[in-house]
């Protein structure tokens, strides 16, 4: 059901530009942030009336506007329901961003944004012929709650475990998702339930289904096509230091989300390596960790010995005393 977009009411801005205040900004990454400014500014300067957004079959599909393919998602009714809807999203994309780096949660927000208004076209085809009812066919939804469910689903499933409150219910987290889609409908039987179902689906074809697979699939295909490699560029945060390191976190570096840091709690984050990233460099040690720079300084200090290198050391490499000893008689011969 489509409501007239309430322009008087600014509630839901006001309350949104304090939760990105609350966070700050500089703990927001890069393109969960770009998603959120995108739907802001489609809310307050929109592509085209929100009746000319929304997307249903008869719009899509038997007037061929797939345009609303691409724009239902990122209009909003009013300023309450893109409040709750990036408020959302502000909290998933945190985590997600953080699991998947910055390119990989780009690609997965537009294929959820565009494959969730597929199905949702599906789904109400169906029921069309299911109930010969043509009102499922009429009926016309907006909004990035659907993508959101996906997203809801893939977090689960990368951060799998723990529950959570629901109408003062503790509920399993892989099962909150189906809880909160019975739940919004019931009291807001305004809202789009198949657009929701949609989303969730969505989401299951990635944790489970063959959409990842596929995802890897045309990523690689479309490196290799246009020569610029497969490289990964992957975002972490240090507390509040922000985004940006252009280099893989090391995968025993204790990060913080947003919600831990606000309880004091610290967990260790994994990262998804399926796809192959950069190796690391830093730009006082040449990319070399600790153990390697070590190795290094042993065999620097053999080959100035004469001594061949073969293999790798064990526990008979000479001591770090001993090594800066050799550095330090090496540089006296150097000066004499």
């Amino acid at each position: 059901m489509m409501r007239n977009r309430q322009r008087g009411s600014n509630l839901g801005l006001l309350l949104l530009a304090c939760q990105v205040f609350q966070l700050g900004i500089d703990n927001i990454p890069p393109v969960t942030l770009a998603a959120l400014g995108l739907n802001v500014y489609l809310f307050l300067f929109p592509a085209k009336p929100l009746l000319q957004t929304c997307l249903s079959v008869q719009e899509a599909y038997w007037h061929r506007d797939w345009s609303r393919l691409l724009l239902s998602p990122f209009h909003h009714v009013d300023d309450m329901h893109l409040y709750f809807n990036m408020a959302s999203l502000l909290w998933k994309g945190i985590q997600l961003e953080r699991k998947l780096g910055g390119a990989w949660f780009a690609y997965l927000l537009s294929v959820f944004s565009l494959l969730t208004g597929l199905v949702y076209l599906l789904l109400e085809t169906g029921l069309t012929h299911m109930t010969e009812d043509s009102s499922y066919s009429l009926q016309c939804a907006v909004g990035f709650s659907g993508v959101l469910f996906g997203l809801k689903v893939v977090n689960n499933h990368y951060h799998p475990g723990g529950a959570t409150y629901i109408m003062g219910l503790l509920i399993a987290n892989r099962y909150a998702c189906w809880v909160e889609l019975v739940l919004i409908h019931i009291m807001n039987p305004g809202t789009s339930f198949v657009g929701h179902l949609a989303g969730i689906l969505v989401g299951l074809l990635y944790t489970n289904g063959p959409l990842k697979t596929l995802m890897k699939t045309f990523a690689g295909f479309m490196a290799s096509d246009g020569h610029y490699g497969r490289q990964q560029t992957y975002f972490n945060s240090s507390g509040y230091s922000g985004y940006g390191m252009p280099y893989p976190p090391n995968p025993h570096y204790e990060q913080q989300s947003f919600i831990h840091r606000q309880y004091g709690a610290h967990y260790r984050e994994p990262y998804d390596t399926a796809m192959p990233s950069a190796p690391s460099q830093h730009p006082y040690t040449a990319g070399l960790s600790e153990e390697e720079q070590y190795a290094a300084a042993v065999r620097a200090s053999l080959n100035d010995r004469g001594i061949p290198i073969h293999g790798t050391y064990t526990q008979s490499n000479p001591t770090p005393e001993e090594i800066r000893w050799r550095r330090l008689h090496r540089f006296r011969q150097l000066n004499n």
